[in-house]
């Protein structure tokens, strides 16, 4: 079987895709937009553009109304969100600065009630008690409670 025959292409023959590098291409006209911007109904001309597109298009104006409605809640809803973060982490952050503090002071009163057990067997010691030699205790097995009539103040 004989292969197809490869041709190599020269730039002598015009290639019918390209566009002639002689040809100039024709330049755009310019033309003059009438209506220009009117600084003290911008707001009623926006409006009045916006109810004339939607009168071109097949979306009715009651859903571009929708649309803006559900915007403008969403933005509220999320500043609202984002301000009552900041506030409770402020207040996340006064409770915590309230704790540490209470538990400096925690640690300093069980610190001076430290130094007051420690210095307690010294003053004992100045008002002239002894510490105990040994064990005290008391059997009460022979232990006969009063009659009725022996107890003091007796009828």
């Amino acid at each position: 079987m004989a292969s197809p025959l490869r041709t190599a292409r020269s730039g002598a023959t015009p290639d019918r895709r390209r566009p002639d590098s002689r040809e100039r291409p024709t330049r755009p006209q310019l033309t003059l937009v009438e209506g220009g911007r009117h600084p003290g109904n911008a707001l009623a001309q926006g409006a009045g553009r916006v109810i004339a597109w939607t009168r071109t298009r097949s979306t009715p104006l009651i859903h571009v109304v929708v649309a803006i409605v559900f915007l403008s809640v969403c933005l509220i809803g999320s500043l609202l969100l984002r301000t009552e973060m900041v506030q409770n982490s402020f207040q996340a952050t006064q409770v915590q600065t309230s704790i540490s503090d209470l538990t400096q002071d925690v640690q300093d009163d069980q610190n001076a009630l430290d130094q007051l057990r420690a210095s307690l067997p010294d003053k004992a010691q100045e008002m002239g008690m002894v510490p105990q030699q040994g064990l005290t205790s008391i059997d009460l097995k022979g232990y006969q409670p009063p009659a009725q009539g022996d107890a003091k103040g007796g009828r």
